[in-house]
């Protein structure tokens, strides 16, 4: 079977699908769509070592750039060199604060979360064999980062990756975010949470499982107006969830 490497050397050709690429020959990731939501991680050979999951984030510029165009009229030719008024930033400077999180199930059955609120940050080399580092108010180059033991990939069944918003103003269409996949091994993988969902608190990102001896991830996108006991129905992980706070502590 070609890999994907071979499958960009070749120009595509006609077997395989065609993923959306950024970068250079060196570097290079791979952006999951609607139309190509799923890569084999074990065909990338990136099923062990450590995985890095990261979230990022900005303003989009439109909020700060976008003015309404001037309308000049052959009455008032003037009127396009008057000095245009100033508007208060009012829609544009919302306060959000994305933070990324993970829904776990292992093989054994054992089902939780790891998440910066209530503070349940994982584990890296026992289960979960996930660890979530760092909690990123205002959306750094860094971003916040879940650290996945894929040493152990055998005994995680599943997992969904999500981003919510914990407080402030509900602005998925305000912000541009984007998921990256870093594997041991292989293209970084990334999912862009471009479309526009204003009043949407929660997003699934995606998800990893094992199918068929695979490790695959999934784009999911998949936003919903709550937090994670709604994403727990949607995908079916039957925890009980109650009210929960940040903690100061960084990790």
């Amino acid at each position: 079977m070609v890999s994907l490497w071979e499958h960009f050397r070749s120009g595509g050709g006609s077997r395989g699908p065609r993923f959306d690429t950024v970068g250079g020959a060196s570097t290079y990731a791979i952006e999951l769509t609607k139309r190509y939501p799923r890569l084999s991680l074990t065909e990338q050979g990136a099923e062990n070592g450590t995985m890095r999951i990261n979230l990022s984030w900005r303003m989009r510029a439109a909020d700060f750039t976008e003015r309404p165009r001037r309308r000049g009229s052959l009455r008032h030719p003037l009127q396009l060199l008057k000095p245009e008024p100033v508007h208060a930033h009012t829609q544009g400077m919302v306060n959000v604060d994305l933070d990324l999180a993970c829904l776990y199930e292992l093989a054994d059955g054992t089902k939780g979360v790891v998440q910066p609120l209530g503070g349940f940050y994982g584990a890296m080399n026992e289960p979960p064999f996930v660890k979530l580092s760092g909690d990123d108010r205002f959306g750094s180059g860094s971003g916040e980062t879940i650290y996945v033991n894929l040493d152990q990939s055998e005994q995680i069944k599943r997992l969904l990756v999500f981003v919510y918003i914990y407080d402030g103003t509900p602005a998925f269409d305000r912000t541009h975010a984007v998921v990256t996949l870093v594997p041991s091994s292989g293209p970084h993988v990334e999912v862009g949470l471009d479309e526009r969902a204003p009043d949407a608190r929660s997003c699934a990102v995606l998800m990893m499982e094992h199918e068929k001896g695979e490790l695959i991830v999934r784009r999911e996108v998949r936003y919903v107006y709550g937090f994670q006991a709604d994403l727990d129905r949607l995908y079916g992980w039957g925890l009980t969830w109650g009210r929960g706070y940040k903690s100061t502590t960084r990790h």
